[in-house]
């Protein structure tokens, strides 16, 4: 009988453990290797043309830490343990981080339409969605009546379509002065009043505690569609532009193969890099990828590029590493593949 007590006590505590181990959360974040998603389903240009291989966006998998996983990480590579500051920004809610980071998504798919239309010389013209709410400052007065994810058009009944407008409004006022901000709030618009006061860490600066970005829509010709789902992020912005200029276009830059990478995309076409650069190589490689491009940041000695080849090497893969500053240097590697084999 005192066995089956001491067996049954040892049992509830390892449970216990068990239950702690999984539901408390710690003050980090967990990083490990994604996937390749192919983006053929992703991205659809109407009428586009076909392509016999695949372009793939590379993804890292992210969860804040509990006790397990962050002991997991300790003793396996390429699993990469982060403060909870290196991630999100401070005081930033998880509601918050998520919107900011498909923003970013959004902002990158808007420049690789633009690039990728540019270069296969296809007409767009641009809309401008007003202001978008990328976060809120804790402790400021923008706390009780605005949220991430409103979207500002109008100030004292002014119309505003560029956040430099109503920055440049809002610096004309003085503490405790109050403005009348109209939102757009999931399809509800409603207007909201909000008082000035100095920021908590810079008492000299009067607002009242918002971050903005300016939402722009990218309209085209022929139409495209973008499916992104829960992705967020905007290191997709190099392999987005490669599948909508191969849909655009009636080669197929892909010649057959599964060609992945990662970087930043600009409206000026230039490739920008990226955060866990290896984690995405290991991802690719579990995929199959034959060729991956890096952005190669004009030939810096720690560039993504020189971090791709070293883990290129470090778990012997064949996949082929291909260094690139803009869109330009893929398409003209892809054009003439034949010769770069």
């Amino acid at each position: 009988m005192k066995r089956n007590k001491a067996y049954l006590k040892a049992l509830l505590i390892g449970v216990i453990l068990a239950i702690l181990g999984t539901f408390i959360q710690l003050p980090y974040y967990v990083t490990k290797p994604g996937m390749a998603t192919e983006l053929d389903p992703i991205i659809n240009v109407e009428n586009g043309f076909e392509d016999e291989g695949e372009f793939m966006l590379t993804t890292i998998r992210m969860g804040q830490a509990n006790i397990f996983s962050y002991l997991w990480a300790k003793f396996h590579k390429y699993h990469e343990i982060l403060p909870i500051n290196h991630v999100r920004r401070d005081n930033e809610s998880d509601e918050e981080y998520t919107n900011r980071q498909l923003y970013y998504m959004e902002d990158s798919q808007e420049s690789a339409i633009s690039v990728a239309y540019k270069y296969a010389n296809k007409p767009i013209t641009v809309k401008n969605h007003g202001i978008y709410i990328m976060g809120i400052v804790e402790g400021m007065p923008a706390e009780k009546e605005l949220k991430a994810g409103d979207r500002i058009f109008a100030v004292d009944g002014k119309k505003v379509e560029e956040h430099t407008e109503f920055m440049k409004y809002v610096a004309d006022k003085k503490e405790n002065d109050r403005i009348n901000i109209s939102i757009d709030r999931n399809g509800e618009e409603k207007t909201v009043t909000v008082p000035l006061a100095p920021f908590p860490k810079s008492p000299d600066k009067i607002g009242i505690g918002i971050e903005l970005i300016t939402d722009i829509e990218v309209v085209t010709d022929p139409k495209i569609e973008i499916d992104t789902k829960k992705i967020g992020g905007p290191s997709a912005g190099l392999m987005f532009t490669l599948e909508i200029y191969n849909q655009l276009t009636e080669k197929d830059l892909t010649h057959g193969l599964r060609i992945a990478g990662t970087g930043t995309m600009n409206p000026k076409g230039e490739v920008g890099p990226i955060g866990g650069i290896g984690q995405k190589i290991v991802a690719a490689d579990n995929s199959n990828v034959e060729i991956f491009f890096a952005p190669n940041e004009n030939g810096a000695a720690d560039s993504d590029y020189q971090q791709a080849l070293e883990t290129a090497k470090d778990i012997k893969t064949n996949m082929k590493i291909v260094p690139v500053d803009t869109f330009e240097d893929a398409l003209h590697y892809l054009e003439n593949l034949d010769e770069n084999k």
